[in-house]
């Protein structure tokens, strides 16, 4: 007697029921090259990386905030304050994002990777230059990673897409 109609069809087509996964087992021949299987996981590694680095942003955005040598809301303009509250959330909420590997993750850091950019151009000494031109890096390398894991998982990806 099934409980759940099409609960057993999941075990016996091989669906583990990871959170993440790195690429359909059903579409790889064997015959793939090593890096053909390996982006998704560079991918995961990079968003990692990326999670450590907001992470350490959003606690010195937090330290601000919590342990200024000077009232800070005294001394800083509306919507510099706004600011650092602002990245002090996001920060930390991508950062958590980007560590699960989630596509929420990432879109939330691409948001603050961007809003980082923005407000580099809107308020003077907020952000340096160099850290908007890593943010820069950073998304171009995202965009091209999540690129080349989503052509080698995909059907007729990587191999056989060259084969044809």
């Amino acid at each position: 007697m099934r409980v759940l109609p099409g609960f057993d069809k999941k075990a016996e087509q091989g669906d583990s029921g990871a959170a993440i996964r790195l690429g359909e087992a059903a579409h790889r021949t064997g015959n793939e090259a090593p890096w053909d299987l390996s982006w998704g996981l560079i991918l995961v590694v990079f968003m990692r990386l990326l999670a450590v680095i907001w992470v350490f942003q959003g606690l010195v955005q937090w330290g601000a905030v919590l342990l200024p040598r000077e009232p800070l809301f005294d001394v800083v303009t509306p919507i510099w304050g706004g600011a650092v509250i602002f990245f002090a959330v996001l920060d930390l909420v991508a950062a958590v994002g980007l560590w699960l590997a989630t596509p929420w993750g990432g879109v939330l850091w691409l948001f603050s990777a961007l809003a980082q950019i923005f407000v580099a151009l809107a308020i003077q000494n907020f952000f340096s230059m160099i850290w908007i031109s890593c943010d820069i890096v950073l998304i171009v390398l995202y965009f091209g990673l999540t690129w080349l894991a989503g052509r080698s998982s995909a059907p007729f990806g990587g191999a056989e897409r060259r084969r044809l």
